[in-house]
């Protein structure tokens, strides 16, 4: 289906429509000015700033270490960058598991430090009273289910989850209360695409897959695994668009190559 151009600025209620409507809703990473503007204009619907920043932008091994300051930092530089797309910030771990008061007050300096659109939290019942604070201030919230990589030491693997008829159970569930809750969309992350189907079809706002199957209402990719920035990470869920670590890679061995050899710069390239 084509990109559908018309569309000023996509809103939650845009991606309530596109569910009812059955258009699939795109949605990639970024976290710089220079990699949003870029998605943007190629018309993607949701930009998420997630704090996988931590691992592709700071080299951490986990989505754990990410501040509150530095989502917010890589929030305004993706804002800036930005004319259509719904930007949706992750909260990072530690800011809103303690109390919903907490809670709000991560999602309040978000929105107003960033001007991003929407927030995104892990988990199901256990943050209800957070995201039902959250959305009464006024801020929308994505909820995130399945494989939340914020909780991988009580996991302890990033296998498949809801495999199991009882964990399978607790996500239907757990999408339900997120729904009623107020959430204007949910993230399935690795989890069987007959469930996703299942919880898709069983709420009425958007589910956005990665690693989900093809029944969810869009999907969701790290940009720097799609673009194969990133190019050790290659799980059974990710197609990977572009090799870009060897078209840099090439480039940079070709610069390098140029100056040594005398090549760069020419008569043409200086003053």
């Amino acid at each position: 289906m084509s990109v559908n151009k018309e569309i000023k600025r996509i809103t939650t209620n845009t991606l309530v429509k596109m569910k009812a409507t059955g258009e699939k809703i795109s949605m990639l990473t970024a976290y710089d000015f220079s990699f949003a503007r870029i998605i943007d204009e190629a018309g993607i619907d949701i930009i998420l700033v997630g704090d996988s920043a931590s691992n592709v932008m700071a080299g951490h091994e986990t989505t754990l270490p990410i501040t509150l300051d530095q989502m917010i930092y890589h929030a305004q530089s993706v804002v800036r960058g930005v004319k259509r797309s719904l930007i949706v910030v992750d909260l990072p771990f530690g800011t809103y598991q303690g109390n919903s008061i907490e809670a709000l007050s991560s999602a309040i300096r978000i929105m107003k430090e960033t001007g991003a659109h929407a927030i995104k939290l892990e988990g199901g019942e256990e943050v209800v009273e957070s995201i039902k604070r959250i959305i009464s201030s006024g801020v929308p919230v994505m909820g995130h289910l399945g494989l939340t990589p914020q909780s991988i030491y009580k996991f302890g693997t990033y296998q498949v989850r809801a495999r199991e008829e009882e964990e399978a159970s607790r996500l239907k569930a757990d999408a339900k209360l997120l729904e009623e809750a107020g959430c204007f969309g949910i993230v399935l992350e690795k989890i069987p695409a007959q469930l996703a189907k299942e919880v898709s079809e069983s709420i009425s706002i958007p589910t956005i897959g990665i690693g989900a199957g093809k029944y969810c209402d869009g999907q969701v990719l790290v940009m720097h695994d799609m673009l194969g920035i990133n190019h050790e990470f290659k799980p059974r869920f990710l197609r990977q668009y572009l090799n870009l670590y060897e078209l840099v890679n090439g480039a940079v061995k070709e610069y390098i190559e140029d100056v040594k050899q005398q090549r760069f710069p020419d008569e043409t390239e200086q003053y």
